[in-house]
């Protein structure tokens, strides 16, 4: 075996050029898949982390005849006394907070412009709004107390031409069915790096939002964070009952549940589909190595040497070449992945309903992915191997030597 690997790495080094090149084909195909990779773990992590932070929780209960695609404000859909519900449940051992939100459609009206947005109740004061309070850009937060002031997205006020302390007219569609509008001042712009969401939500205090919108002692949901998400179903079987309904994260966001389920097998598909492409490169690269020695091979048959030992000798060519190509991509395609981990690539708003993307697409490595692609890549490079290892191994000893003559 030692003489096999012995005269796989003379024939690799008897066109250094070609062989480099055929190893730098797969590195740079590997390097693309780690970016590809991490780009996917980083945005289906970060999109799970957005909507958990800023859009559902990681459970939220409702009355059970609300419909969350009619955003519904009958009294009937709503939960009564909220606060008292919502101080319930914060005494749940797993529960980080537990928060009454209100949720309505309205239009928000500035000079000749106007755009349709989703209005929110927040309780000013409850941690789960550190991401807007911490986001504030411009202005203030708003105080619990505050009956004219608002909090509007960056996005939006950018699109409108806005800034805080400025005055915009707001209508809401109310509890009876009819619309609502008054003119509120801007107390303060936030940005959550996700210009979609930033676009379209405005802030309320819940007193304001209850008054305006006419719900009455009244809220949509309570937003549910936990201290550790696996918790997620114990918490939701202890909240059951005939007068709510509970939702948990994966059921009020199977798009981004069923991403996370076959991002794998979608992914492992496009591997196979841009690693079949660079080794094409190797199978060239080995079949002409074929041709060129045919003389060779003729004679390593004549004195003896089995067909396996010329197809083992083919195949220790391959992994030569992997290992090369796999140690480029590795060092090309990790600095690369930590460079747009660390700065991101801006992709502007980009907003796709029920997923929530920031405005730069980063990536992240995991060793994981490495180990995987960099197997996946040695695999395709040995199964690259098998037609010409076969055409040299099949070579009759005298049409060889003839047929390098």
């Amino acid at each position: 075996m030692l003489n096999i690997i012995k005269m796989a790495f003379r024939d690799l080094g008897r066109n250094r050029r070609r062989s480099f090149f055929s190893a730098l084909a797969l590195g740079l195909g590997l390097s693309l898949l780690l970016l590809m990779a991490g780009v996917i773990q980083w945005e289906i992590r970060d999109s799970t982390d957005k909507t958990v932070r800023l859009q559902s929780g990681h459970l939220q209960v409702r009355a059970k005849t609300y419909n969350e695609d009619k955003t519904s404000l009958a009294w009937s859909d709503l939960i009564e006394n909220p606060d008292a519900v919502a101080a319930q449940i914060a005494t749940l051992a797993p529960v980080a907070v537990a928060t009454p939100r209100l949720y309505a459609s309205g239009i928000v009206v500035s000079g000749d412009a106007s755009l349709g947005v989703r209005i929110i109740g927040i309780e000013p004061a409850s941690a789960a709004n550190a991401p807007f309070r911490d986001g504030i850009v411009s202005g203030q937060f708003i105080s619990a107390d505050d009956t004219s002031g608002l909090l509007i997205g960056k996005t939006l006020a950018d699109k409108l031409g806005l800034g805080s302390g400025d005055t915009i007219t707001l209508l809401v569609n109310t509890s009876n069915g009819s619309v609502e509008q008054q003119i509120f001042t801007i107390r303060g712009i936030y940005s959550t790096d996700t210009p979609s969401y930033d676009e379209s939500t405005v802030f309320l205090p819940m007193a304001k939002a209850q008054a305006f919108s006419q719900a009455g002692n009244h809220a949509s949901a309570i937003f549910i964070l936990l201290k550790d998400r696996s918790q997620t179903d114990a918490v939701a079987a202890a909240l059951q009952s005939n007068q709510y309904q509970v939702l948990t994260f994966d059921q009020m966001n199977p798009l981004i549940v069923t991403l996370d389920t076959y991002a794998n097998s979608f992914m492992i598909v496009l591997y196979l589909i841009v690693l079949a492409i660079t080794a094409t490169v190797i199978v060239n690269t080995l079949v002409m190595s074929v041709f060129e020695r045919t003389r060779e091979i003729g004679i390593l048959a004549a004195v003896g040497m089995k067909s396996s030992s010329i197809m083992a000798m083919f195949f220790v060519e391959s992994v030569f070449l992997a290992v090369g190509g796999i140690l480029l991509g590795l060092a090309v395609g990790a600095p690369l992945v930590s460079w747009v981990g660390s700065v991101g690539i801006p992709i502007g708003n980009m907003g796709i309903t029920g997923l929530l993307f920031g405005d730069r697409i980063h990536a992240i490595l995991t060793l994981n992915d490495s180990i995987t692609l960099s197997l996946l890549a040695l695999f395709v490079s040995l199964l690259a191997a098998l037609y010409p290892a076969i055409l040299a191994a099949r070579m009759e000893p005298v049409e060889a030597l003839h047929g390098a003559q």
